[in-house]
């Protein structure tokens, strides 16, 4: 079991910089592949980014390539999604997820934070 803790979301103007953080509880954090997702108003949740258990691969959704990164700190149980050059179309709420694979794409995750507002203003 693990709990999951998001922050870092708030309002920022077309072009700008956030960073996501996601805080995890548990001993096994490292055995655990990470991902964000996000849902829009209206639209269905979907995968943005995920992480393998030792940061060895990352996988992102078309439209972030370039722009976001994914990545974690084992020592400190935390993933990080750092995303620049943010556009209108990022607006939602960002949740992270974790699950017991190696394989950090965006098949079934179990666990899930409550998530992060994300706001990108034209």
């Amino acid at each position: 079991q693990v709990q999951l803790v998001e922050s870092g979301g708030g309002t920022v103007q077309a072009g700008g910089s956030l960073r996501l953080s996601c805080a995890a509880s548990g001993r096994t954090f490292s055995s655990y592949s990470m991902g964000w997702f996000r849902q829009a108003p209206g639209k269905e949740r979907e995968f943005v980014a995920g992480i393998s258990p030792r940061g060895i691969s990352t996988y992102y959704t078309e439209s972030v390539k370039g722009r976001f990164t994914i990545s974690r700190d084992n020592a400190k149980n935390t993933v990080y999604l750092q995303m620049n050059s943010l556009e209108p179309a990022d607006t939602a709420v960002y949740y992270c997820a974790a699950k017991i694979s190696v394989y950090a794409g965006k098949s079934p995750y179990d666990y899930w934070g409550q998530g992060t507002q994300v706001t990108v203003s034209s």
